[in-house]
């Protein structure tokens, strides 16, 4: 039996239940140009525990079809995306403040 395919990429939404999307960037080279062009493409992974945020870096793995367009899950998150929610709540609490 063949490896299952992996690719590393980015969460950039997760607001279904245990379904997030996942873009994922490469490198190709124009063939008359010889000009590197970065392309990107999403993917919907099932993420089980509905435990990754948005911008956490994710190694996804191809696994058989779960549903009409998911046909990859989340293996393991890699990197967590930072939290500034601390930041942003004193910033909107200082403007409001203000007369």
């Amino acid at each position: 039996m063949g490896k299952r395919k992996e690719y590393i990429g980015t969460v950039v939404s997760n607001k279904m239940d245990k379904t997030v999307v996942v873009v994922v960037e490469r490198l190709v080279q124009h063939p008359l140009y010889k000009k590197y062009i970065r392309r990107r493409k999403k993917f919907m992974a099932h993420d089980e525990g509905n435990v990754c945020e948005i911008g956490d870096r994710v190694l996804i793995e191809e696994t058989r079809p779960l549903s009409r367009h998911k046909r990859w899950r989340v293996k393991k998150i890699l990197e967590r995306a930072p939290k500034f929610e601390a930041a942003a709540e004193e910033t909107s609490s200082e403007e409001v403040s203000q007369p």
